[in-house]
């Protein structure tokens, strides 16, 4: 958990400096650093993407928690959430900042790899990593967005927590090509994550969180069909 709480702390330094640069910075400049930051954001997210091997459990990974999302309304939920942990009249933008900075901190590769390295092998260096980006990335979209980013710490804490400590469990199914494909399933998320950012589309990424989970079970049925 040493690598997680790293992360988690780099996130909130980082946010709380954002939130401090964003007094006086004007709106065009915080809008500015929104769009380049989308701009790296689907960088990022197409650089994992294409690191798939398998791109039919790629697919039905997405399509399927997002079915299975839309049902259960989880990104209604968590805007709604978000709302009422902060009412005055900025709650649009302290959800934005929540949702997109949680989107961004969980969804992508290093996410997951790092923290099955720190459960399996105890091995904190790429999370150590994610730490520093996650840090520059929290202050960058704190300046833009507002307080939500800091409270996306505590997703991160959960989220990368749990993987963290089910790793060692999980590890007879979690093998190199199962890690590889849910790395790309959360690449693909942190796509959408970006083009939102970019004001071009509004995706309701949350409600396809449970992707980055679906490969284990479909390799697994790949593998034995």
């Amino acid at each position: 958990m040493i690598g997680t709480l790293v992360n988690t702390g780099a996130i909130l330094v980082g946010g709380a400096l954002g939130l401090f640069i964003k007094k006086g910075l004007p709106p065009r400049i915080t809008d500015g650093v929104m769009k380049a930051l989308g701009l790296v954001t689907v960088f990022i997210g197409v650089s994992g993407a294409i690191e798939s091997q398998n791109v039919m459990v790629a697919v039905l990974s997405v399509v399927l928690a997002t079915v299975l999302g839309a049902w259960i309304d989880i990104d209604g939920r968590l805007h709604r959430l978000s709302e009422k942990l902060n009412r005055s009249s900025e709650n649009t933008r302290f959800s934005e900042g929540f949702m997109s900075a949680t989107l961004l901190f969980v969804t992508g590769a290093m996410a997951v790899t790092g923290a099955m390295q720190e459960g399996m092998n105890g091995d904190y260096s790429l999370l150590f990593t994610k730490a520093i980006m996650d840090g520059i990335s929290a202050l960058l979209l704190s300046a833009a967005l507002g307080a939500g980013v800091l409270l996306s710490a505590v997703s991160v804490l959960i989220y990368q927590g749990g993987i963290s400590l089910i790793s060692g469990i999980a590890a007879p199914v979690l093998t190199a090509a199962t890690i590889v494909e849910m790395g790309a399933v959360g690449s693909i998320l942190v796509i959408g994550v970006g083009l939102n950012l970019l004001g071009a589309t509004k995706v309701k990424v949350f409600n396809s969180i449970f992707a980055i989970l679906l490969p284990i079970p479909l390799l697994l049925l790949y593998n034995i069909f």
